[in-house]
């Protein structure tokens, strides 16, 4: 069905997870992390993935925990929605321009998860938000959805534009690795017969 619900309780937050990786890009994040929940709805819009994102978090202390466990959500709901990956492209890249800056991204939806991340914020808030935790997210993302996941800064001075053509250049390339390939005929991408 490439659909997937997942809710996630700790002492830490409450989430809850609804995506539909055959969607039009709708959403609805409500994380109570102002920043965060824009970039969420870039993914979704930019992945043309339905997505909808609920998290009560612990924000009296800060954000890392609701931000990281939406992460860890996410994937599981992403890996879900996949299934065993029969016909599906696997792959996807894409090189990304917002003004200033330009972020590259490649993925493999592998099943072997690892994040290399050559991205640098030039400051350590855009607002109130810790920048630092661009990269937390997208470690649990890809940890906890099994991806293996290359994010490359080529340049750019602004980390706002940054931060943005980071998950917008995994949104597009996630949009291309989940698209059901044509002439795959449903087969499992890969020699191994299994992913």
């Amino acid at each position: 069905m490439r659909k997937a619900s997942i809710t996630r309780k700790t002492a830490e937050t409450d989430i809850a997870v609804e995506i539909d990786l055959d969607g039009s890009g709708a959403y609805d994040n409500r994380t109570g992390v102002g920043f965060f929940d824009h970039m969420l709805d870039q993914l979704a819009r930019h992945a043309m993935i339905d997505m909808k994102v609920t998290c009560t978090g612990d924000l009296h202390i800060d954000d890392h925990h609701s931000v990281e466990d939406t992460g860890i959500a996410l994937g599981q709901a992403l890996a879900q929605a996949l299934g065993d990956k029969a016909g599906i492209r696997r792959y996807g890249e894409c090189a990304l321009p917002m003004d200033d800056a330009q972020v590259r991204a490649a993925l493999d939806l592998s099943g072997r998860p690892y994040l290399v991340w050559n991205l640098a914020m030039p400051t350590p808030k855009i607002g109130t938000f810790d920048t630092e935790l661009v990269r937390e997210f997208f470690q649990a993302f890809a940890t906890h959805g099994g991806i293996t996941l290359h994010v490359d800064l080529v340049h750019g001075l602004n980390s706002h534009h940054i931060a943005e053509a980071a998950f917008k250049s995994v949104a597009r390339a996630l949009r291309i690795a989940v698209e059901p390939d044509p002439r795959a005929a449903g087969r499992v991408p890969s020699t191994k017969g299994a992913l």
